[in-house]
């Protein structure tokens, strides 16, 4: 007998993948965690029924997420990650030898705990001295923090659930002021290809850019996400993610990445005319 793990993209499409084996199912607090092993992805995380990360796909998410903002704001000392507990943005940020702090908040403690069992390659950095792991709501968390970061991370869920808040102008607001001067927000952005996607999409952008003077949207293939076309959002004070980018000085850093490159940095952010549509409308 086969087994077949399903998401549900849409009311009328289905995103199957074959599974070898389950390996972990729990309830949390706040949130279904299940890990499967699967031929293709290798070990699969899902919370509440939608893919989170596959070992084969997720070097991707986490090098857009990261080295992007990282090519902009040059020499981050203090970070703050929101969400992120499978490891993998904290992991890249720690091959960053001027990063002198990261806090990472993530709101379910069972999320880090699975991970370190079942993906010890993207947790391993969470051990690095340089790294502050809270169990705590991101939303209250960041409301304490003024002037402190210089870059935020938003590596949250989709925005319903334990993500919900983390999608709202209060929380944008919070974060503004929590960063320096010349600070940058980076935050998944949903997909623009699904009525319901592009409706969060579409929220969480025209929120952002109520609060920052600087917002972009930038894109990456995700084969396992929703549609496979995915999208980041870019705020900040000041800084622009292509005029303010020094390719000379990223590339001078040595750091090898299957994704990203400074050629793709640029390109990332031409997006297609419907996405440019959807964005122009603002929220919906």
């Amino acid at each position: 007998m086969e087994l077949w793990f399903t998401e549900n993209h849409s009311e009328n499409v289905r995103f199957s993948i074959k599974i070898d084996a389950p390996l972990h199912s729990e309830q949390s607090e706040y949130q279904r965690i299940d890990v499967f092993s699967t031929p293709e992805f290798g070990r699969v995380l899902t919370l509440d029924g939608y893919v989170m990360i596959t070992q084969k796909d997720e070097f991707i998410y986490h090098d857009m997420i990261v080295h992007v903002p990282m090519a902009v704001k040059k020499k981050v000392k203090n970070v703050l990650v929101i969400g992120a507990g499978d490891g993998g943005t904290v992991r890249e940020l720690c091959r960053y030898k001027d990063v002198e702090h990261i806090d990472l908040v993530e709101i379910d403690e069972a999320v880090i705990r699975v991970c370190k069992e079942y993906f010890p390659e993207m947790t391993a950095s969470l051990s690095d001295e340089r790294v502050t792991v809270h169990i705590a709501d991101g939303l209250r968390f960041v409301r304490r923090k003024k002037n402190e970061y210089d870059l935020i991370i938003v590596d949250s869920t989709d925005p319903f659930g334990p993500g919900e808040g983390l999608f709202t102008r209060e929380f944008y607001g919070n974060c503004y002021n929590a960063l320096t001067d010349d600070g940058v927000l980076v935050n998944q952005h949903e997909s623009a290809f699904y009525e319901n996607d592009a409706k969060a999409m579409c929220r969480a952008h025209d929120r952002l850019r109520s609060v920052f003077e600087v917002h972009r949207v930038y894109q990456a293939h995700i084969p396992t996400y929703a549609s496979g076309h995915w999208l980041f959002g870019f705020a900040s004070k000041g800084l622009d993610p292509i005029k303010d980018l020094d390719a000379g000085y990223w590339n001078s850093l040595g750091i090898k990445t299957k994704y990203y490159n400074t050629d793709l940095h640029t390109g990332c952010f031409a997006l297609p005319n419907y996405v440019i549509e959807r964005l122009s409308g603002g929220a919906v």
